[in-house]
C-alpha cells in the first residue's frame, strides 16, 4: 500500500522535489574536486608515463635546438625496449653537465610557482640534472671511429648518420669501445659541441650511461609551434648493423 503524503496528496502520487538553484558552496566544492583530480592525474602521468623537458644546449643541433620543448615517454626502457637511434633523457651519471648552458634563474613567487608546476608535470624540467643524447650503441655493441673524416661504426658496420649537424665530423677523436651489458653508448648530433660518451671513458662504465639512469625516450617536440612534430627513430641508419 502506498504511503499517504501530507498536504492531501492522493495515494500512489509521485512527489516532485525541486532542489532549486545549486548553492555557491556546492559549485566551489565541485570545482575544487575537479582541479584536484586534474592535478593528481598530471602527477601520476609524470611519475609513470610522460614528462616534458626543455633543451638547454647546442649538443643536439640540428635535431633539437636550444629552448625546444620535448616530451619523453617513461615506458622505455621498461615496458618497451630502447633502440639504436633513439633520443634518450638520462640523469647525469657523473659530471656530464659541463656542456649545458646556464639557465635563467627565477626568484620569489615565480620560482615557487614554477617548482610546483614542475613537480606536477605541468612545466618542463630544467636540465640541471638531466642530459639528452642519441643512442648509438646498445649493450654488447662495439662502437668505434678512426678519427676525423672517418665514420662511426657499430659492430664493424659504418653508419651514414643523416641526423648529424651539417659540416661536423662523426667524431674528432678516435675511439673503440664495447658497451657493457648495463649501459648505453650515447652521442650528440652536434659532435663538435657534445660532451658525450666519448669524453667519459675513464668512468666506471667506460663512457656508457647506466640503464638505471635513463628517464625515457624523447618522442615529441612540442615547442616552438613551427617545430612541433614526432621525433622519429632513424632506423635506416642502423638497419645493416649486425648483432654484437
Amino acid at each position: 500500500m502506498a504511503t499517504s503524503l501530507r498536504g492531501g496528496a492522493r495515494h500512489g502520487a509521485t512527489l516532485a522535489i525541486n532542489p532549486g538553484p545549486p548553492r555557491p558552496v556546492s559549485l566551489w566544492l565541485e570545482l575544487a574536486f575537479a582541479l584536484l583530480v586534474a592535478l593528481v592525474t598530471a602527477f601520476v602521468l609524470k611519475v609513470f608515463v610522460i614528462q616534458s623537458f626543455y633543451i638547454p644546449s647546442v649538443s643536439m643541433e640540428n635535431s633539437l635546438l636550444v629552448d625546444d620543448r620535448v616530451t619523453v615517454t617513461k615506458l622505455s626502457p621498461g615496458l618497451f625496449d630502447v633502440h639504436r637511434g633513439d633520443i634518450v633523457v638520462f640523469h647525469d651519471p657523473d659530471g656530464w653537465s659541463s656542456d649545458q648552458l646556464p639557465l635563467p634563474q627565477e626568484r620569489g613567487f615565480a620560482s615557487w610557482l614554477h617548482g610546483v608546476a614542475q613537480s606536477l608535470g605541468l612545466a618542463p624540467e630544467s636540465a640541471d640534472d638531466f642530459i639528452i643524447k642519441r643512442v648509438i650503441g646498445l649493450p654488447g655493441d662495439t662502437v668505434a671511429c678512426a678519427g676525423p673524416g672517418e665514420p662511426v661504426t657499430v659492430n664493424g658496420q659504418p653508419l651514414d648518420e643523416t641526423y648529424l649537424k651539417p659540416g661536423v665530423d662523426p667524431s674528432a677523436i678516435a675511439f673503440r669501445v664495447t658497451v657493457p651489458e648495463d649501459g648505453l653508448w650515447v652521442m650528440g648530433d652536434n659532435r663538435s659541441s657534445s660532451w658525450d660518451s666519448r669524453y667519459h671513458q675513464d668512468q666506471v662504465l667506460g663512457g656508457a650511461v647506466p640503464l638505471d639512469n635513463v628517464v625515457g625516450v624523447a618522442k615529441w617536440r612540442l615547442w616552438p609551434l613551427d617545430r612541433i612534430g614526432v621525433l622519429k627513430n632513424p632506423s635506416a641508419v642502423f638497419k645493416d648493423v649486425p648483432a654484437p
